[in-house]
């Protein structure tokens, strides 16, 4: 089902936008970019970081925004990164491209 204009004009959701928008940012110490973004990735349910990073490019630049979110506990991180594949794929020698190529063939291996 498609919404027009008429059924949001019946419905009077963004009648006060405005103030609740404003009323929202003073109360919980929020930027107006940041619900926004929050209202954003809530329609998206679980999201990624470049999820994150997508619905920013809209916004004004805060490199802390992710933190600040999650210190704030606005974002809850799901599940954290497996940290122990980083070692080799810097890539900054020979040997660790070597490796990076054998690490992505065992994995991709379906007999192991």
């Amino acid at each position: 089902m498609r919404l027009s204009a008429s059924d949001i004009r019946e419905l009077k959701i963004l009648k006060y936008y405005r103030l609740v928008r404003k009323w929202a940012c003073k109360t919980y110490d929020l930027k107006d970019a940041d619900l926004e973004l929050l209202i954003y990735l809530d329609c998206k349910g679980r999201f990624t970081r470049d999820d994150f990073i997508n619905g920013t490019y809209t916004y004004s630049w805060d490199k802390q925004r992710w933190e600040r979110l999650r210190e704030a506990g606005w974002i809850e991180v799901w599940r954290h990164r497996n940290r122990t594949t980083i070692i080799f794929y810097n890539n900054k020698s020979y040997t660790d491209k070597v490796y990076n190529k054998a690490i992505d063939d065992m994995i991709k291996d379906k007999d192991r």
